[in-house]
């Protein structure tokens, strides 16, 4: 099947379009850079579209920014930006020609498309979901804190900060590694920081905290959703459950929920999630240093950490 991405198309699922260049209903073009075949839609919302796409026998994912909002092609092009800078198995590769535009049939607005590998797995909410919301273990925990922190480490050390870190957004491959995806809310620490600019507003609910509701971000805004996501994923609740936040103090009550969990696990959880950045984490190293002092300690008998 071919899909034509045209807003506008009159049918943009069509048979016969299954060998086409162009589209035989609006005349837009199909065959995207000479090289991209949409065969179906994966998904809707916000300000774009997300597809399936063949390029010469590989099948990748191509989001499309359909609406033209100065701020949402900013970030669109942000993403494309970090996306091919960064080199890693738990971040989506997106080669350096990416990113293009293509303009429909009789349009003068240009659609913003970004192709990248599309990653095989299920995001650790579908993973929850799976399982009924059964608590993962601490050892579990501990392997994949370590694991994304190094992935945040990476896109820390060039110089930028995720600001969306929530389940949906992180996938679990098959082989076990996880990929941290949707970067279309990375922002630069030197044109935030240095410069001291406010910036658009990305709010998870449960997951974002205190500064970033305000409209700042830093690098530890990252640490304090990653800390939100693994009470999620010790306790089976979501942060803002009733049974585990405190409306009159704004904090969770989470440790009764989780399972066979050291207190020196919980209170590294506990510090990613602060209620300042100042009193969290300064950065990922300090973050990894404590998580091997973890797993050297729980090695240990545990009359010794009690």
């Amino acid at each position: 099947m071919t899909y034509c991405i045209n807003p506008h198309c009159s049918k943009p699922v069509d048979p016969v379009n299954a060998n086409n260049l162009i589209c035989r209903n609006c005349g837009s073009e199909i065959l995207l850079q000479g090289r991209y075949r949409v065969l179906k839609q994966l998904g809707q919302g916000g300000f774009g579209n997300t597809f399936e796409v063949d390029e010469c026998g590989k099948t990748k994912v191509l989001k499309v920014l359909t609406e033209n909002y100065p701020k949402a092609v900013e970030l669109f092009q942000q993403e494309a930006k970090v996306l091919s800078q960064l080199n890693s198995a738990g971040i989506p590769k997106v080669e350096p020609d990416g990113y293009f535009t293509v303009l429909p049939k009789n349009s003068s607005v240009p659609l913003h498309c970004l192709a990248m590998e599309k990653i095989e797995g299920v995001n650790l909410e579908q993973w929850m979901e799976f399982r009924n919301c059964q608590r993962i273990s601490e050892t579990q925990a501990l392997s994949w804190l370590k694991q994304l922190v190094e992935i945040l480490a990476l896109v820390h050390a060039h110089q930028y900060f995720h600001r969306d870190i929530k389940p949906q957004n992180i996938m679990l491959r098959p082989s076990g590694q996880f990929v941290l995806i949707d970067f279309g809310a990375v922002r630069q620490v030197t044109t935030t920081i240095l410069a001291g600019n406010s910036h658009t507003r990305i709010i998870s609910q449960g997951y974002s905290p205190p500064e970033q509701q305000n409209g700042y971000s830093v690098q530890q805004s990252d640490f304090f959703a990653l800390g939100r996501t693994f009470i999620f994923l010790l306790t089976g609740k979501e942060p803002q459950d009733k049974e585990i936040y405190d409306p009159l103090t704004n904090e969770l009550h989470w440790r009764k929920y989780a399972l066979n969990l050291s207190p020196l696990l919980a209170d590294l959880i506990d510090h990613l999630m602060a209620p300042t950045a100042n009193h969290r984490p300064q950065n990922t190293q300090v973050i990894l240093q404590k998580l091997n002092e973890i797993e050297k300690a729980l090695q240990m008998p545990r009359i010794l950490w009690q």
